[in-house]
């Protein structure tokens, strides 16, 4: 067991080998030699080998729990969810192995199952903090928000030291626009143990709805000290102050986060935004190709690009965002209509027509869109007339 851990699988099977020779019904030597496939990540060798283990054991239990983790690793959650099931039936207070079965239901997107699930087991075990937090969350996914709140109630009847009940029942809280109580819960959460980024903001996105602003932006501030590593504290601060268009502040925030850590898109894109705002195209553009770089391919990423080398006056740029936007989102109307516009600013009336009558027949209710973009082109007579032939071929 010890030099499987320490990864001499040579010695190993050479030792099990001899082992074997010596007694073939130990299910130990099965379960070793399970490990070592599992190391090797030959995990269906594993299962078989496990099984082989099940028919000579006596007690089955850590056996179940080894099975349960190599379905995991072959991505059968419906088997992984059935062995570690087996694991809770033995002993119902293995909480790891309950955790573990909810993570399955949850991969499998099956929530009512887990639900009726930890309702039956909470029928055996009516104090299970554990099992009432994970029914908390199960009914929070599936916007059963009153019966989230019962559920998280009760595991902190459970246990009132158990913060994670208290946290989840903040976030519900806010989801019933009920923020003064949700401060409430992450304040004991802080109250109970060490403060938590997380926690601060929670808070401060409470006091934002509740327009205490300097409360907000209070807690926000405490966000990013307790943890400068939280992305979303800088981009919460940020935020706060690019929503009330003081775009020199966000642009400070946003800078230091990038500081931190360069290689985070989501800063990046948030930084592109900023420098739009303030008028700093060729910033802008500089930022959009590293939100890209870094592997942020959103759709309204290649959209707000496009529009920023357009409004610098690099139209031939423009239409090759565009085109890279259109080779992720195929069937994305919006960016065959930006197309549309900017072939036509580069001299390419030809394939402007092409491209907007193909836009027009895949979805003619986003006209609007183009009219927003280019109302110019829109009430032209080029644009006019495209539009009049296709809505009569559609009558």
């Amino acid at each position: 067991e010890v030099l499987v851990f320490e990864n001499n699988l040579d010695v190993a099977e050479r030792i099990l080998d001899d082992l074997q020779l010596l007694d073939s019904g130990n299910e130990e030597i099965y379960i070793q030699r399970a490990n070592i496939y599992s190391k090797k990540d030959n995990h269906e060798a594993a299962v078989l080998l496990l099984h082989q283990a099940l028919e000579m054991a006596e007690e089955s239990f850590d056996i179940y729990s080894l099975l349960g983790m190599e379905y995991l690793f072959m991505d059968d959650f419906q088997q992984a969810k059935v062995n570690f099931m087996k694991c809770v039936a033995f002993d119902e207070e293995d909480y790891s192995s309950l955790y573990n079965v909810i993570y399955c239901f949850e991969f499998l997107e099956d929530y009512e199952g887990a639900i009726q699930y930890l309702n039956n087991f909470l029928e055996r075990n009516p104090y299970c903090q554990v099992a009432w937090h994970q029914l908390g969350k199960q009914y929070f996914t599936v916007g059963m928000y009153p019966e989230a709140l019962t559920s998280f109630d009760f595991a902190v009847i459970s246990d009132d030291t158990f913060i994670g009940a208290y946290f989840e029942k903040g976030k519900v809280l806010e989801k019933l626009g009920k923020y003064e109580e949700a401060i409430e819960n992450y304040e004991t959460t802080i109250a109970i143990d060490d403060p938590t980024s997380h926690a601060y903001l929670r808070i401060g996105k409470c006091h934002e709805k509740l327009r205490n602003e300097d409360m907000a932006k209070y807690y926000y501030y405490k966000t990013v000290h307790e943890d400068p590593l939280l992305d979303k504290g800088w981009l919460a601060i940020t935020q706060y102050y690019y929503r009330h268009a003081d775009y020199e502040r966000a642009l400070y925030y946003i800078n230091k986060a990038i500081n931190i850590d360069e290689e985070n898109p989501l800063y990046w894109k948030k930084c592109a935004k900023i420098h739009a705002a303030l008028g700093n195209l060729d910033e802008a553009d500089f930022s959009f190709k590293q939100t890209v770089d870094l592997g942020n391919y959103e759709l309204e990423t290649w959209m707000q690009w496009s529009r920023v080398v357009r409004n610098n006056e690099e139209a031939e740029a423009a239409v090759q965002i565009l085109k890279q936007g259109l080779e992720f989102f195929p069937e994305a109307t919006e960016l065959e209509y930006m197309l549309a516009g900017v072939l036509l600013l580069t001299d390419q009336p030809a394939k402007a027509r092409k491209l907007f009558i193909k836009a027009l027949r895949q979805d003619i209710s986003k006209l609007t869109f183009f009219q927003g973009e280019y109302p110019a082109v829109y009430h032209s007579d080029w644009a006019q007339n495209i539009i009049t032939d296709i809505k009569k071929a559609s009558e």
